[in-house]
């Protein structure tokens, strides 16, 4: 279940720059989570709320998550969404997006 250690980190990573503009609420933080990085959404919510339900900075957060498709290139050139073979050469092409996990934008409300 990592879930639960991105959910930590996500609310860190908001404390931490709330804190640092001396927010006295975080509004909104927006994550974008690549479909390759096997990460429920839901439960990711669910365990954030968990974490940070005693923080009155995080009272009323809105936790907004954006899907990231993955994207691919290969060796012969080619770069699209075909991700186990490549339709052009057979080999297996790298993906290059939809593994990530990053918080785009955190909304906070200072005195």
């Amino acid at each position: 279940m990592h879930e639960y250690s991105i959910a930590y980190d996500i609310y860190a990573t908001a404390r931490k720059a709330a804190l640092e503009h001396k927010a006295i609420q975080v509004k909104l933080i927006c994550i974008d989570i690549g479909e390759m990085a096997m990460v429920n959404p839901d439960q990711l919510e669910f365990l954030f709320r968990a974490i940070a339900e005693d923080d009155p900075l995080f009272k009323g957060v809105t936790l907004e998550t954006h899907t990231i498709t993955p994207e691919v290139a290969c060796a012969c050139g080619y770069e699209g969404t075909t991700l186990y073979v490549c339709p052009v050469c057979g080999a297996l092409p790298e993906i290059v997006k939809g593994k990530e996990i990053l918080v785009s934008n955190i909304q906070v409300e200072v005195d």
